[in-house]
């Protein structure tokens, strides 16, 4: 059975040391001293290496049962559930007026991080109920608010998003589930909602439903959406659970992974449901969810990459197969360890590269997301906003490779379920397709994202990046090493905006051609932004002479790999968009 240990070193280092928490200027930051925010993840990762990580393949053996309407969780998921319930964890960056403890973003991340990658369908539950938490915060009445949220943020109740329909999914515009206005206020719906995440359970006593459907007199397409609050369990005024609504779950999908969470097909036969926002702007509303999703999604690539990695090296440094080729290195065995040969030193160094650096670009989308929220730092939104498909797109697709490659250091034992990497890969590769999939996040970044606010943000980018260079530029240990790949990045990335406004005028196929091209080159330059940041920390860490040296030297080394061996990919990637549309659409659709 596989194992995870909490990466608690790697976070005080990225919290602390490269991104500074408590010395940033957004409210709440001055609490996060090493001490606090340690004790905080060192108690997150005994939860997921002790409680949520054996549950992991249990849920995958024994998936979810739908018997007589209401779906059964796996051996240990109710437990446990209650356990991060009384814990306060599911509200840990919830807002106090409601409950929660009041945390930075940036804390819910790094927390979120290691349950996620001990157990990612478990995970699921309490995330989309944060994400419900952040939409009736955002656009609910303060009737709605104290009806919904302070059950939210406990997880007594728990929340789901339903936006898919059998006919429509990405184009939201065709949707036909119906909401009837009532005398007393509140609408009747109707429809069939499908994959469901967390849809129906046995562990909250309710189910909050955020469900999208039109008004008889919407208009057509994407604006005539609303967004509409429909409980399982309609709720009396004094706050308690009444009658059971008319929807149910029809159907439990057999799925690739996630066994352990309830995918559902919902069926709404005139549900009460109440508006949460505007009328025929349900879109604006739940897209408050859409994009937490999104960042969470990243996540969980970042997650699964991470645990099985740890999984891979482990068994890379005690499976014995073949000899070094420079002579043995363990010369009383039979054989070598399979970690001394060089193409699995490359996975491992692509896996490992890619995860610390992955993990410093979501916690710093953490902090820009705070400073949005907390500090009004206006840059900030507008930075995150561009980089939410990168952080969606660009983990979740790495993330799986990185998954596939974890399973490929255990040979025919990783198709073997018993040692637990099918699941990893099986897991993770939803999180390329849901909450938008991974073309639709490089169409978002190539079509709105970087011409938003008059291209401001991706300006504001790349100055960020052109004003590290030039600020340690001086730094003759890091140049060639670190500031010299990242200043050729990230002219790429400028070389492919610039094409894309030559000629995606010219021909918009040349941009969307290019897109998910687009959004992996720019997801390496933010990589590449990462691990040299965290080389400038090293650096100065290993001149101060302090404690940890391997730890430093160890970054140093693996940053190194990542701006030799990964960041060039940023010129096929502009090689690639470069070629436009041609070879892309020269064959007819009948030639296929």
């Amino acid at each position: 059975m596989p194992s995870y240990t909490p990466p608690l070193r790697d976070m005080r280092f990225i919290l602390h040391e490269v991104l500074r928490i408590e010395q940033q200027p957004v409210p709440g930051y001055a609490d996060l001293t090493a001490d606090f925010t340690g004790a905080i993840l060192e108690e997150a990762g005994k939860i997921a290496a002790e409680l949520l990580a054996p549950l992991n393949p249990v849920g995958d053996r024994e998936g979810c049962r739908l018997e007589n309407g209401v779906v059964r969780t796996p051996t240990g998921f109710r437990d446990a559930f209650d356990q991060l319930r009384a814990g306060g964890w599911t509200g840990l960056d919830c807002a106090e007026e409601w409950g929660g403890q009041g945390l930075p973003y940036v804390m819910g991340t790094a927390v979120g991080e290691m349950l996620v990658s001990a157990n990612m369908a478990f995970m699921m539950y309490p995330g989309l109920t944060h994400g419900a938490y952040s939409a009736i915060n955002a656009h609910g009445t303060e009737a709605q608010k104290k009806t919904w949220l302070p059950k939210l943020v406990s997880c007594e109740w728990t929340g789901t998003m339903n936006l898919t329909e059998p006919h429509c999914g990405t184009d939201l515009g065709l949707l036909r589930t119906r909401a009837e206005p009532q005398p007393d206020g509140s609408f009747r719906i109707t429809g069939q909602k499908i994959f469901i995440s967390s849809g129906e359970h046995d562990m909250a006593e309710n189910i909050v439903h955020l469900v999208l459907a039109r008004l008889p007199d919407a208009p057509p397409g994407v604006k005539g959406i609303s967004l509409f609050i429909v409980p399982k369990f309609l709720v009396n005024p004094d706050g308690s659970i009444g009658a059971r609504n008319s929807l149910s779950c029809g159907k439990l999908e057999e799925k690739m992974g996630i066994h352990g969470n309830s995918t559902c097909v919902m069926n709404y036969d005139g549900a009460v449901g109440y508006m949460l926002g505007e009328p025929n702007k349900g879109l604006r509303a739940m897209f408050t969810m859409m994009n937490e999703a999104r960042i969470g999604v990243g996540l969980q690539g970042l997650a699964q990459a991470s645990v099985a990695y740890q999984n891979a090296l482990a068994y890379a440094k005690e499976r014995l197969q073949g000899r070094d080729v420079t002579g043995p290195r363990n010369p009383d065995g039979p054989a070598d360890p399979i970690i001394v040969h060089p193409d699995i030193r490359r996975s491992l160094m692509d896996q490992k590269s890619f995860v610390e650096g992955a993990r410093l670009f979501a916690l710093w989308g953490a902090t820009l997301i705070d400073a949005g929220h907390r500090a009004g730092d206006a840059g900030a939104q507008g930075l995150i906003a561009l980089l939410t498909p990168v952080i969606k797109a660009f983990l979740t697709d790495k993330g799986f490779e990185m998954c596939v490659a974890a399973q490929q250091v255990f040979g025919g034992h990783g198709y073997i379920e018993e040692w637990g990497m099918s699941q990893f890969v099986r897991d993770a590769r939803i999180a390329m397709i849901y909450e938008g999939a991974n073309g639709i996040q490089a169409l978002d970044l190539v079509g709105r994202k970087l011409a938003a606010e008059g291209g401001k943000p991706l300006m504001g980018f790349f100055e960020t990046i052109k004003g590290f260079i030039k600020a340690h530029g001086a730094r003759e240990g890091l140049k060639a090493d670190f500031l010299d790949p990242l200043k050729q990045a990230s002219k790429d990335l400028q070389d492919a905006t610039m094409y894309f406004m030559a000629e995606g005028m010219k021909n918009p196929h040349n941009a969307l051609a290019g897109s998910t091209d687009y959004l992996h080159l720019f997801g390496h330059v933010c990589l590449g932004y990462a691990w040299a940041r965290m080389a400038v920390v090293a650096e100065d860490a290993l001149a101060a002479g302090g404690s940890d040296r391997e730890f430093y030297e160890a970054k140093l080394a693996t940053g190194r790999y990542y701006m030799a061996r990964c960041l060039p990919e940023t010129g096929l990637r502009l090689a690639r968009i470069r070629a436009g549309a041609a070879p892309v659409m020269a064959l007819d659709a009948a030639s296929f």
